[in-house]
């Protein structure tokens, strides 16, 4: 199928991994196989335009942009759903995919989220979790969801506390709630061979074999496994049963990582790897208190989706991508997203940047996910950073606190409707220009966020679409004009749209 741009169209979509590739013009060239999901990762086979059309088609297609052409497999279906891209969300929220109408459990933004991987990485213990708690605590950040990272089972599929690491666990779960975390357990569908758990999985058919009849051997980043044959139900039964007795332990909730489709066979008169990526995902969107980094068609889910980890970098690899991909997310239907780890989660190369760590980049990296629905820290501020710097990240994380109303309405709305949190300004002031603006965001309807992205930025440029705006420098009436705005504090720039501007509520 050859589809032509119309004149002044913009295209949005596909993998969220490409954010920073978006939008897709008359003049840029563009290509995905969007059959399978080879990025790190969410994807759906879903475009949308600028004009109000929608490219869709559930078992995915592979599509180029070739300069103001569409080229594309004919199983798509390209409709006309309006004149806006807001207008092809929203036929694509009721026709692409079902909206659940939940949200996940709001303790993932009520307060910052703090991962031990990038203080600990393999080497979990008990006293070192408590260890790194307390110094959340200890410095002033407000405990809330506290994710226990890879190395803490015993093996992959035997997922019990590692006996010798942690020797009373149920306590150490007592202490982290006494404290005020909630507990998240990483997991993931992959069993380590030669345990009795893949024995015993073997045994009730419940992991993936080939065509030999033995199971299917996956070579992921940690090595060689068996995987779980999620969507079958032994395999479920068995996943749930792990679960369940993590949580009567104490565990509150689960990062569910791995599942990423090219981590799975291909193979004839099985699912795909795109279906037991999705199963994966639909499995733990079960549990209210979740996290993904992978996902395909997981759309309108109850799920929170974070971006991959990424290095400690200033370019398009890294902070200068959590922007445009949280967009990316948005616009496919992942409204519960949130950014890397702050400072950058790539644990080898923050490890290799240990010595030279940039303190102004962290910090803007805090500014980036203050106000989106994930913040979520791993290096800990009080050991990595400088007083300043420091300070720095309670500011931003005041002004969340500041936000904190606005945020939960807004994903109260996205719960219900699928529509992003963190919104192109495309998809609020259609018609002003605004298609290839993806360097600051809309949070729902009401607030413009404008963070610095720049080493030593003192000012940022900003599109103040028209309206009536509350700005750093007050009351502002808008034709749809571009203003400067001091960037003070270490904060990012925040304009309020007032409430009756051009067809807006406050909030």
């Amino acid at each position: 199928m050859n589809v032509p741009f119309l004149s002044g169209e913009y295209w949005y979509g596909g993998a969220s991994h490409d954010g920073v590739k978006m939008p897709i013009g008359a003049s840029d060239c563009y290509e995905i196989d969007c059959t399978k999901n080879e990025t790190p990762n969410q994807m759906m086979p879903l475009f949308l335009s600028s004009k109000g059309r929608c490219l869709w088609a559930p078992e995915g297609f592979h599509i180029q942009f070739q300069c103001g052409e569409i080229v594309c497999d004919d199983c798509a279906v390209l409709t006309e759903c309006g004149e806006t891209l807001k207008d092809a969300f929203q036929y694509a929220a009721g026709h692409c995919f079902c909206v659940s109408g939940k949200a996940p459990d709001a303790a993932l933004w009520r307060a910052p989220m703090f991962n031990d991987w990038i203080e600990l990485t393999f080497y979990q213990t008990q006293e070192a979790v408590l260890r790194y708690a307390r110094g959340i605590v200890e410095n002033g950040f407000q405990p809330g969801v506290l994710m226990i990272d890879d190395g803490w089972a015993e093996h992959y599929g035997d997922w019990r506390f590692h006996s010798g690491r942690f020797p009373d666990a149920a306590a150490m779960l007592r202490e982290l709630h006494h404290m005020g975390f909630q507990v998240m357990m990483w997991v993931v569908p992959y069993i380590s061979p030669d345990t009795m758990a893949y024995r015993h999985l073997k045994e009730i058919g419940a992991l993936i074999c080939g065509e030999d009849g033995e199971p299917y051997i996956t070579r992921w980043w940690n090595g060689c496994s068996a995987v779980l044959d999620i969507g079958r139900k032994e395999a479920d039964d068995w996943m749930h049963q792990q679960l369940k007795a993590l949580m009567d332990l104490g565990v509150d909730g689960f990062k569910f990582d791995g599942g990423d489709c090219v981590y799975y066979p291909e193979q004839e008169g099985a699912p795909t790897p795109k279906e037991r990526c999705e199963a994966w995902v639909r499995f733990g969107a079960q549990y209210a208190l979740n996290e993904y980094r992978a996902s395909w068609m997981g759309a309108g889910l109850p799920v929170m989706q974070r971006l991959c980890d990424k290095p400690h970098s200033w370019g398009t690899d890294g902070l200068g991508a959590l922007i445009p991909n949280m967009l990316a997310q948005g616009i496919t239907g992942h409204p519960f997203c949130c950014a890397d780890m702050v400072g950058g989660g790539e644990y080898l190369n923050f490890a290799e940047n240990s010595d030279s760590l940039d303190e102004e980049l962290f910090v803007c990296h805090s500014a980036v996910s203050c106000l989106t629905p994930g913040i979520q820290f791993s290096a800990a501020p009080w050991r990595v950073l400088g007083k300043e710097a420091n300070e720095a990240i309670h500011r931003q994380l005041a002004l969340r606190t500041e936000y904190l109303p606005v945020l939960e309405q807004v994903l109260r709305q996205s719960a219900q409707t699928g529509e992003p949190a963190v919104r192109y300004l495309e998809y609020e002031f259609p018609g002003e220009g605004c298609e290839r603006i993806t360097d600051c965001f809309m949070l729902g309807d009401a607030l413009l966020i404008a963070p610095a992205l720049e080493p030593k930025q003192a000012e940022r440029r900003v599109y103040v679409p028209k309206g009536v705006w509350e700005t750093p420098r007050g009351e502002m009436q808008s034709g749809g004009e571009w203003c400067v705005f001091p960037l003070e504090n270490a904060l990012p720039i925040v304009l309020r749209r007032k409430k009756g501007a051009c067809g807006s509520a406050e909030v």
